[in-house]
């Protein structure tokens, strides 16, 4: 629950199943795993590999990926400075959401900007839910080796303007629960120094 409704004729609804009589029922506990780095850093991909290694073990768990969502949810915002902090709230929101339900929402975005991923941990701490920041650390020589999408190759010519790491800013986590690097492996590997990390914060057990 947050107190920036707009209407101010709108009030919470509580229901009358706690959040512990879900998760007791389904053996499970809720949280959010915020995947952050540059485009083409690997987040998505990390994400997607952690999300088979828990629902393999048995947790639930759903990959909320800012491109997907912006589809549907975020459909109506850009990629100016505003709107890209609106859809980090929006997001945030939801893994929220995600995560008070008992599942593992995984959430492979940008986020550039360490306010909005600040706001992002802020909330959850504040509904008593875990909140695990991933910094995926690819250096962007690397992502733009990689541009699997073409975007760097547009920012660097001129077409794409505002783009993260090019002409606009990236700001690094500061006290990151999880850093990945490169060299620590590939995908599947990296998922898996997800998968300890949230055992060793008491997100899953052994």
């Amino acid at each position: 629950m947050t107190d920036s409704a707009a209407s101010s004729n709108i009030r919470w609804h509580s229901g009358e199943v706690a959040r512990s009589d879900r998760w007791d029922a389904n053996v499970l506990g809720g949280a959010t795993v915020w995947f952050t780095g540059l485009s083409g850093s690997g987040k998505s991909t990390i994400a997607v590999a952690v999300e088979r290694l828990l629902v393999d073990r048995a947790h639930l768990a759903y990959l909320l990926d800012a491109d997907n969502l912006r589809h549907g949810l975020n459909g109506d915002l850009g990629f100016s400075d505003s709107d890209r902090d609106e859809n980090v709230r929006r997001v945030s929101e939801v893994a929220r959401l995600f995560a008070d339900a008992g599942c593992i929402a995984l959430v492979p975005i940008i986020s550039p900007f360490r306010v909005g991923r600040d706001q992002a941990r802020s909330m959850h701490v504040a509904a008593g839910l875990p909140f695990i920041e991933v910094f995926v650390d690819t250096p962007i020589a690397e992502c733009e080796q990689r541009d699997p999408k073409g975007l760097y190759a547009m920012a660097r010519s001129g077409v794409l303007k505002g783009f993260t790491g090019i002409d606009a800013p990236y700001e690094p986590p500061i006290g990151a629960e999880v850093v990945l690097a490169p060299s620590d492996g590939d995908a599947t590997e990296l998922a898996r120094l997800v998968v300890v990390a949230l055992i060793e914060h008491g997100v899953i057990d052994r």
